[in-house]
């Protein structure tokens, strides 16, 4: 037996997934096809999402991965059609990839309110919008990445934008699942906690991370398996009566706050830098 004629929980699956050059989306194109779906993901930095499919077609795995800007309509559009032909129709799509930007509401400008729009709500719409109709054809899953930003305010590192943006997917997720019902399209969202990433590392300093792990219940990083472990379960026929929900993989972050004398010295390190 080959790896490629392997039972797995999404044998057969042709699944589209954004931002797979690394960190959730790597992971989830991963595991992806480890339970042996046929993935095709995109990322905007040149060559990255292709470079992280070729290692699993070296292990015997069907994975594809091409340069798109989702921010572009146009452009997220023909992934999506040059998707469905390639694979002969859409079963997942999950919508991981997102940029960020961050600001206190009182200096925010209107240009970086908009950014944070086009990156982390208008590319959801710009995939979901053509790939639709391939779903609704025999139903599927999509799968939209939110936040644990969208369930609880996160005052200091300024997160307004950027919580507007993931509570809008939220809402906007539990209307496709609505919509899509009559065709068998489920519709659900993952809302991560503080998941170590290049994007995160990227986006948040020493000082911010060290407050946000003291926001978690457990304190450590998540990782990029911690949420698709989640997400294949989402994207399988186990859960064919789940629609319409958010899920949190936060470390228990809007679960509660921890009262030890650790997590109030990282509060207290946050208020002071």
């Amino acid at each position: 037996m080959t790896i490629n004629d392997a039972p797995g929980r999404l044998a057969g699956k042709r699944v589209l997934i954004t931002g797979t050059a690394g960190g959730q989306g790597a992971a989830a194109q991963r595991l992806f096809t480890q339970q042996g779906a046929r993935v095709i993901g995109c990322d905007l930095r040149p060559g990255a999402a292709e470079a992280t499919a070729a290692e699993l077609r070296d292990k015997g795995y069907e994975a594809w991965g091409h340069d798109v800007d989702l921010a572009d309509p146009g452009a997220a559009e023909a992934w999506i059609e040059r998707g469905a032909e390639t694979l002969g129709g859409i079963d997942v799509l999950y919508n991981n990839a997102a940029g960020f930007g961050f600001s206190q509401f009182s200096r925010m400008t209107l240009e970086l309110w908009r950014h944070v729009m086009r990156v982390e709500l208008d590319i959801v719409f710009h995939t979901t919008s053509p790939a639709w109709k391939h779903l609704c054809e025999r139903g599927g899953s999509v799968l939209n990445t939110a936040s644990y930003s969208a369930l609880r305010g996160i005052g200091p590192l300024g997160q307004v934008a950027h919580s507007a943006a993931k509570g809008a997917i939220v809402s906007m997720s539990r209307s496709l699942a609505v919509e899509g019902a009559e065709f068998g399209v489920r519709v659900n969202t993952i809302s991560p906690g503080f998941v170590a990433s290049p994007s995160t590392d990227a986006a948040v300093d020493a000082t911010g991370r060290a407050w946000q792990l003291g926001n978690h219940l457990l304190q450590r990083p998540g990782t990029g398996d911690d949420v698709a472990q989640l997400a294949v379960y989402l994207a399988s026929d186990e859960s064919t009566w789940v629609t319409g929900q958010n899920f949190s993989v936060d470390g228990g972050a809007t679960a509660g706050w921890r009262d030890d004398d650790e997590t109030q010295r990282l509060v207290r390190l946050y208020a002071d830098a």
